[in-house]
């Protein structure tokens, strides 16, 4: 009975929503039997969670996620992001229909108003609750992982060698690292200590085998040159040729002599979601494929015109088209794209060159068909104010007149500045090329902000942002 009672007590001090694995020492010494289910009782949410426990053994338990049509994935997750109810801790789920599940923090659940949501964020999309069975970690967390593996490696090493573990060199070690299949790229600010050195190439073994690699390599900063070449060392290994796979679309490469940036995701994952059927793209500044590949891919793009002057990023360009099989539908442009011999064939035009892709603004604006014109993504830093710290509050569901804001979970929350920064912008892009567009082709055109999209952070303050622009002829 006096285990009961306690059962009782600690039942009745419950949250609604609660991550078990959390509170593993609050359960393992009397509550390891079996699964159950918090007693239901009129105050508590529809959605009755499942607690599962198994003591301290770091199962994985079924997380509720939002499930949505992929083209709207990135769009609900910044909202979520925002709202401060995403769950970090664990990778999208995705579907072979066609949707994605977003996991969401259990404690946002008796909130969640669904209609109001879609209505909010995206009107016309599918939205539902689901469970995520068997949950995979973040790509953070599984760094975390690796990151612990790392300290233990090290901790070894230093102490086969008569040195001590100490904090200093807790912080001298890297934090995070680019994986291509079995090369791992560390950071230049790293392994800076003395005592380093003396390890010579032991150092780089027992890196290699606390990250799980093969082949260890360091980048600097990116090169000055006309290429932005990157500046990359490698410490274990002599091949630098790697295979990066995004979303089923393969990239080979060399990492010494040519740039890829996983902070692209999200970008390469929205164009693979657009419906190019039948179109003519432009890729101004293709590099190894980043976004010409998704075009191809998935976009389902008739044709694609890719133009690139780095000689790696070419040689590797036409590579990875043969090893996706899509070479038939794609021609390379090898050389400055100011020069271009093409004008009036592109449905629309991809700028992806940051900081700026100015100086392609007139080829681009060239290149549209001067009947219909077409679209342009500008890609660009731009500089803002910060966003305000801390998760906004969940809104509650209301009866404003109008549909105004304040049902379900609202919208993503920026700071007034940075929303005005990142219009002004836009504006200001899109008052440009219509001048460009008209100076081209003797007649007024019509341009119209579609969307702007926020594909990460470069720096503090700095954010690589595309504007989707829409150009008609008048």
């Amino acid at each position: 009975m006096k285990g009961n009672a306690r059962r009782d007590r600690v039942y009745a001090a419950l949250p609604r929503w609660i991550l078990v694995e959390e509170h593993s020492e609050t359960w393992k010494n009397d509550l390891t039997s079996k699964p159950r289910f918090l007693p239901r009782s009129p105050n508590r949410s529809k959605y009755e969670i499942l607690l599962l426990w198994s003591g301290h053994t770091g199962k994985m338990y079924p997380v509720p996620a939002l499930r949505v049509e992929r083209r709207f994935g990135q769009t609900y997750r910044e909202h979520l992001e925002a709202r401060g109810v995403w769950q970090p801790r664990y990778r999208v789920q995705k579907y072979t229909d066609g949707t994605v599940a977003l996991p969401l923090a259990p404690n946002c659940l008796p909130e969640l108003d669904l209609h109001t949501l879609q209505l909010t964020v995206a009107p016309g999309s599918s939205i539902s609750l689901v469970y995520i069975q068997t949950p995979t970690l973040s790509k953070k967390e599984r760094v975390m992982s690796d990151n612990d593996k790392l300290v233990k490696t090290l901790q070894e090493l230093l102490v086969s060698h008569g040195e001590r573990w100490s904090e200093e060199l807790r912080e001298d070690i890297p934090r995070c690292w680019q994986r291509h299949g079995d090369l791992v790229l560390v950071g230049e600010g790293c392994f800076l200590q003395h005592v380093w050195k003396s390890m010579g190439m032991k150092l780089w073994q027992a890196v290699a085998h606390g990250l799980g690699c093969k082949r260890l390599a360091q980048i600097g900063r990116v090169s000055s040159d006309e290429f932005r070449t990157p500046v990359v060392t490698m410490l274990l290994g002599e091949d630098s040729i790697v295979t990066h796979v995004d979303n089923r679309i393969r990239y080979e490469f060399d990492v010494t002599k040519c740039m890829f940036s996983s902070g692209n995701i999200t970008e390469k994952l929205r164009i693979a979601s657009f419906d190019c059927s039948g179109e003519t793209v432009v890729d101004l500044y293709a590099g190894i494929g980043y976004f010409t590949l998704p075009y191809l891919v998935h976009a389902g793009a008739a044709h694609v015109h890719a133009c690139e002057w780095n000689p790696h990023a070419l040689s590797a360009l036409k590579r990875n088209l043969g090893l996706n099989g899509v070479s038939e539908r794609c021609t390379v442009h090898d050389g400055d794209n100011r020069q271009l011999p093409l004008c009036g064939l592109a449905d629309r035009v991809n700028l992806g060159l940051i900081p700026s892709s100015r100086d392609g603004w007139p080829v681009a604006c060239r290149l549209l068909k001067q009947d219909t014109g077409g679209i342009l993504h500008i890609h660009q830093n731009v500089t803002s104010s910060p966003r305000p710290t801390g998760p906004a509050p969940i809104a509650h569901a209301t009866n404003s007149p109008g549909g105004e804001q304040g049902a379900g979970l609202g919208p993503p929350q920026k700071s007034d500045a940075q929303r005005g920064v990142w219009k002004g912008w836009a504006e200001d892009a899109a008052a440009i090329i219509a001048d460009l567009l008209c100076d081209i082709s003797g007649k007024p055109w019509r341009t119209s902000i579609q969307h702007v999209e926020h594909v990460k952070s470069y720096a503090p303050h700095i954010h690589h942002l595309v504007l989707d622009l829409e150009c008609r002829p008048r």
